[in-house]
């Protein structure tokens, strides 16, 4: 009996190995700004800079201590997350649900492909700033590094499935592969596509090629 116990246990072993090497943890995005430090200086001071309060999966990236009022022509978000570091444009990343609520329609778009986008009132207490544009539903990706990039056959800017696992198991259609030497190999989907498919902490997602 004992002998059969260890036989389970290293197959499972061996079963988890394989499901990380065609694998990859998806995580949800909840609404965030990026902001630049033009706009941080105009939100919280002149050389104001960002409180990390915990790192993110992506080296260098993180949630930091402040937050924002978004403001749009019908509603108003709440105690929005800042991620940091400042970035080069200010940039509002929002669920279609969110996006409802503020009474806008941005485009489904890639991080920093912010042409005809449409803006929204940043308030930090009696601050506030209003962007001309940077309002986006962030397209579902994959960050990836090279050599996952090499392990999975997909380059840059690859459009590729990926399908889900559990009880609400979906399969993902139009995710794109973003590749860095300063990603960690993570799919991100915002809160809507989250709850659509029951994630949970460390569900993983299998890619396949178009």
């Amino acid at each position: 009996m004992k002998m059969t116990q260890n036989l389970n246990e290293i197959v499972e072993d061996i079963v988890t190995e394989l499901r990380k090497k065609t694998s990859f943890e998806i995580e949800a995005s909840a609404r965030h700004v990026h902001l630049s430090q033009k706009t941080i200086d105009e939100l919280f001071g002149i050389g104001y800079q960002l409180t990390p309060k915990r790192p993110l999966s992506q080296p260098g990236q993180f949630v930091s201590e402040e937050r924002v009022t978004v403001q749009g022509p019908k509603g108003t978000l709440t105690n929005v997350a800042i991620l940091g570091p400042a970035r080069k444009q200010s940039q509002v990343e929002l669920s279609l649900t969110d996006a409802r609520t503020l009474g806008i329609n941005p485009p489904l778009r890639e991080s920093g492909h912010l042409d005809q986008t449409p803006g929204v009132t940043l308030v930090n207490g009696g601050r506030q700033v209003t962007l001309t544009s940077g309002a986006i539903v962030a397209q579902r990706h994959i960050h990836m590094t090279p050599d996952d990039a090499k392990l999975f056959g997909v380059k840059n800017n690859d459009i590729v499935s990926v399908k889900t696992t559990g009880e609400r198991a979906v399969t993902f259609e139009n995710v794109v592969i973003r590749v860095s030497d300063k990603f960690a190999t993570r799919m991100h989907v915002d809160f809507d596509e989250a709850n659509a498919c029951g994630l949970t902490k460390g569900m993983r997602g299998t890619l396949y090629k178009k």
